[in-house]
């Protein structure tokens, strides 16, 4: 099957997600992880890129990018050369290091900009391996709460807090309550199995209507079965999130029917 074509951000935004080939790890110790950052520094200079937010797991790593003189593909390609031929140089070892091409996402909606935030940020508290998202070194958590972070130079946080308040203490405020607060949104993720693109989604559930009878042009909610959504999501894999912007359903109804 050929590869489908990456859905296009309207707003520059996307997730980013890298893991390693058959899921090995691609980081070994902290120095790797810190090479990395020094490549996501180097790879941004130039203003080629934002950098929102990061977690950088042993064998994934999250991204919060946006467009700026580079388009995306370019921009990990940069970042992922430098850091494989860093990473097999050190291990004396050869072939591919990350899994076939990056998972991405298209962040068009403010309240997903921050849910994926949070979302990032309570990545290592989900794994169990610490229980506060503050105590996360490999994170951009702490990089919004104090300017003097080691890794704050690389991210621009003004976006995100601007979501929270005009007045950066109270978005700072408002900022560490919301991001612990549990996230019940699905993105993108080192658990998933192959995710149907979004383009080919669409397709995929015109026929599915068209099967069920349905030929309508605006469609009803009501007139899609929950059953029609249960088995769109078996076929399709995607999350409750992109289903809900797949089928026009709303998020909270398409949550209600998959937890069923």
């Amino acid at each position: 099957m050929p590869r489908q074509k990456r859905i296009k951000s309207i707003s520059g935004y996307y997730h980013i997600m890298l893991r390693g080939n058959e899921r090995s790890n691609i980081f070994r110790n902290d120095e790797d992880k810190l090479r990395f950052m020094e490549i996501l520094s180097a790879k941004k200079t130039g203003d080629k890129f934002h950098l929102h937010a990061f977690c950088l797991m042993d064998n994934h790593v999250h991204l919060l990018l946006s467009e700026m003189k580079e388009d995306i593909a370019t921009v990990i390609k940069r970042i992922t050369v430098s850091y494989v031929h860093y990473f097999n140089k050190k291990y004396k070892r050869v072939g591919h290091l990350f899994q076939d091409r990056f998972r991405s996402e298209a962040v068009d909606q403010e309240s997903y900009l921050l849910a994926l935030v949070r979302y990032i940020h309570q990545n290592p508290v989900k794994a169990g391996m610490v229980e506060r998202a503050a105590d996360y070194k490999w994170s951009s958590y702490n990089c919004y709460i104090n300017t003097n972070h080691y890794f704050s130079h690389l991210l621009n946080t003004d976006t995100i807090l601007s979501l929270f308040a005009k007045d950066r203490n109270e978005a700072i405020r408002r900022y560490k309550k919301y991001m612990n607060e549990d996230c019940s949104e699905n993105f993108i993720d080192i658990n998933d199995e192959q995710v149907m693109d979004e383009e080919e989604a669409r397709k995929l559930f015109h026929e599915m209507l068209v099967e069920e009878g349905i030929h309508n042009r605006f469609i009803k909610s009501e007139e899609i079965s929950e059953g029609l959504i249960k088995m769109f999501k078996e076929k399709t894999n995607l999350s409750g999130r992109q289903i809900s912007v797949v089928t026009g359903l709303n998020k909270n109804k398409v949550y209600r029917i998959l937890s069923k």
